[in-house]
Parts: structure tokens; C-alpha cells; sequence
């Protein structure tokens, strides 16, 4: 299977097909597009999907443009959103960039990965470029987009600057003169505005294509670190060998088609085998991706030592002078947690265990002894060292 072939596998819709062949086929260097919001800075797997896709066509010799939308996130981008997003101030979306650039480079080659900015046309536009552009589009089309429908209809807030952002967003096609542009279905109108965009303006429309949003590990809602159901491209192999063995049986199949670049024939050989050592496959898939193909050897003997009810190696280690300390702020001070009425929370769900012992009295007094062992739950642990003089 060649690049261009794992790439159509990968997605949902191709605007068009045939325009993308002609493209590919031409014999030119291609400008590839991918729009980010740097309002959420930090990359799990789910963002890897199109990132990989980038880098199959770095590796057919295009040229790849990472459009980091600083001024459009100022304004946030509404698609899917319910309300009006807080807009961000551009000394934020900078920060959060350069936070999502160093995380990209570990799928993007670098040198061939060119960088641009969004504020450096959007915020150069007079009042008079903007009715331009607004002419552009009618409010009919605009109010297609389910969310500012559905906002409308439900006499929710939907502010004029929120209904320019898919036109801002399209203008970035115009203004790079993209041949292609990806990004996720949720993305799929404004895509597809800049394709309407580059006609109006002269120029060839660029193919659109969109892909999966990746189910996280709550087998429900899509992958997202507020939800507390991914995997980071930068969490430990540890960690990721952990979460891996977490995802729903019935989505490990679509994990290893979008999270990877695996072969059908290899996806099917792995489902294959006993579902407990197909997940152990991924995690070994994913850690040599982001980490070292050596790591996945350390990390499945820790993972195996805990579920064995054993104490894995090196955990970490916290040096205390206490001689005796109240169990909820031992449990704040070994970094379980920030507050006292979660280390109760924890105690009371008798989800800590000092020695092996189980721990269900939040008032208990515990005497500090070096070395002592404290758990919570089955993968958080933490050794005690004593250096009182």
C-alpha cells in the first residue's frame, strides 16, 4: 500500500476525488494545509490522525503548511460549540503555539514543514477587505453550519464575529494558495468555504479532505484531554501502554487504522490474535511512534508487576522530615493530590493503601517510615524516604 493509498483509507470524504489524482499526478509540488487552534495546545493520538497524513505527503515531496490560526484564535472557533468560545488574547495563542509546534515535530519533519501565522495577513486586512470578503458568502449559506443553525433556532447568543470565522479561515486558503487542505469532519464546512473562497478570488479550488475524530477511551465522546480519555503523543510508554489496555475492544481495530500506519493485512493479523495481546500491540505500535522501540519492554514488565499486585520499579520517591502527619496531607504532600477534600474523597472510596493496608479513616494520624510504600488505586504509587536528622 503506498503513501497516497493509506492516506485515502484514512479518510471520510474527498472533495473531489478525481481533482486529487489530477493534482498528485501533475508532477507539482504540492501545498498542503492544515488550519490548528492554539487554544488547545496539547496533542494526544486524535490529533495524530491528520498529522500523520501530513507527513505521507511530506514524504511524497510536498510541501507542508502548518497554519497556526493566532489571530482567528482571538475569536475561537465555534464549530461544534454550543456558545460563544472566550476569545484569547494573541500574546496567548503565541504561547500556546509554540507548545503545539514542539509536540507536532515529534510526527512533522521539521525541515519540511513550513510554519505560518494567520495574523500576518488577517491583521493587515482594513474594514474595507473585510466587506469584501463578506460579500463574499450570503447568510443563507453561512446559517447551513448545524451549529449557528441550531444556536439561531434555540434563541442562544450567536455573535457577527463568530459567522466571519469561516471566512477568515477560508481567506488563509487564499492567501497560501493551498492545493489541499485536511482536517477533521468537524472541520468539513470550513474546508470547504476555503475551496468556495479560492474560486471566487481566481484561483484553482483546493481538494478538500476530512478525517475521523477518534473515540477516546470512554468508548463515547471524542478523544480530549479535558475528558480525561487520551493518550498524549507525550505521555511516558508507561502511560501509554497503561491507557492502551483501556480502550473499548470493539474501537481497537479503529485505533490501529487511524493511530497507525499499518497495513489492513497487519491490522487484521494483530485482531487476530487474543484481544489482551492485540491492545499490548498497539501500546508496542505507539511507543515505537513517539518514544524508543526499547521502551516497550520496561514498560510492559511494570505494567504487568501492577496488575500482579505488585510494586513496580521506580517509582517516585519523596523525601519527608515528618515524623507523623494527618493521611490527607501526606497524600497532598507525595503529589496524589491538591486539596484536602479530594484526599478524603480518595480515602473514603478506599482507594489508598499505605503498606498493602487499606486506608479508610480520613482522620488517621500515620507515622512516617522510610521507604513505606503509598498507592491509589491500582497505578499510582509513591515510596516514602525519611531523612529526619
Amino acid at each position: 500500500m503506498n503513501d497516497l493509498e493509506i492516506i485515502k483509507r484514512k479518510a471520510v470524504q474527498i472533495f473531489s476525488e478525481e481533482e486529487l489524482e489530477k493534482k498528485i499526478n501533475s508532477g507539482k509540488k504540492l501545498t498542503i494545509k492544515l488550519g490548528a487552534d492554539p487554544s488547545r495546545p496539547d496533542l494526544h493520538i486524535g490529533h495524530s490522525v491528520v498529522l500523520r497524513v501530513l507527513k505521507k505527503f511530506q514524504d511524497m515531496g510536498h510541501e507542508v503548511v502548518f497554519v497556526v490560526g493566532d489571530f482567528t484564535g482571538m475569536i475561537g472557533d465555534p464549530s461544534g460549540k454550543n456558545k460563544t468560545r472566550p476569545a484569547l488574547s494573541f500574546e496567548e495563542t503565541r504561547k500556546s503555539a509554540e507548545t503545539y509546534l514542539a509536540q507536532a515535530s515529534k510526527i512533522l519533519d521539521k525541515n519540511k514543514t513550513r510554519i505560518a501565522f494567520n495574523s500576518e495577513w488577517l491583521s493587515k486586512m482594513n474594514f474595507a477587505d473585510v466587506i469584501q470578503l463578506a460579500s463574499k458568502y450570503t447568510v443563507a449559506r453561512i446559517m447551513e453550519r448545524d451549529d449557528f443553525k441550531n444556536r439561531f433556532e434555540h434563541n442562544m447568543p450567536l455573535s457577527m464575529h463568530e459567522l466571519l470565522y469561516p471566512l477568515m479561515q477560508g481567506y488563509d486558503s487564499v492567501e497560501l494558495k493551498a492545493d489541499i487542505e485536511i482536517g477533521g469532519t468537524d472541520q468539513t464546512f470550513n474546508l470547504l468555504v476555503g475551496r468556495q473562497l479560492q474560486k471566487d478570488y481566481g484561483q484553482e479550488s483546493q481538494v478538500v479532505m476530512t478525517f475521523p475524530l477518534l473515540v477516546g477511551l470512554d468508548g463515547k465522546e471524542k478523544m480530549s484531554k479535558s475528558l480525561d480519555n487520551y493518550i498524549g503523543l507525550t505521555d511516558s510508554p508507561f502511560v501509554k501502554l497503561q491507557k492502551c489496555m483501556k480502550i473499548p475492544d470493539n474501537l481497537l481495530k479503529q485505533y490501529f487504522e487511524l493511530a497507525t500506519d499499518l497495513t489492513n493485512e497487519e491490522i487484521e493479523s494483530i485482531m487476530g490474535l487474543a484481544i489482551r495481546e492485540a491492545h499490548l500491540r498497539l501500546a508496542k505500535e505507539l511507543i515505537k511512534m513517539y518514544d524508543n522501540d526499547s521502551d516497550f519492554g520496561p514498560a510492559k514488565i511494570q505494567y504487568e508487576k501492577i496488575a500482579k499486585g505488585e510494586i513496580p520499579d521506580n517509582i517516585p520517591e519523596i523525601n519527608l522530615k515528618e515524623e507523623k502527619m494527618k493521611i490527607v496531607d501526606l497524600l497532598i504532600k507525595v503529589g496524589f493530590t491538591e486539596s484536602k477534600s479530594e484526599a478524603k474523597r480518595m480515602i473514603l472510596g478506599n482507594g489508598i493503601k499505605i503498606e498493602s493496608s487499606v486506608k479508610d479513616k480520613a482522620d488517621e494520624i500515620v507515622e512516617i517510615k522510610n521507604g513505606m510504600v503509598i498507592q491509589w488505586g491500582k497505578n499510582r504509587f509513591a515510596r516514602v524516604r525519611n531523612n529526619r536528622v
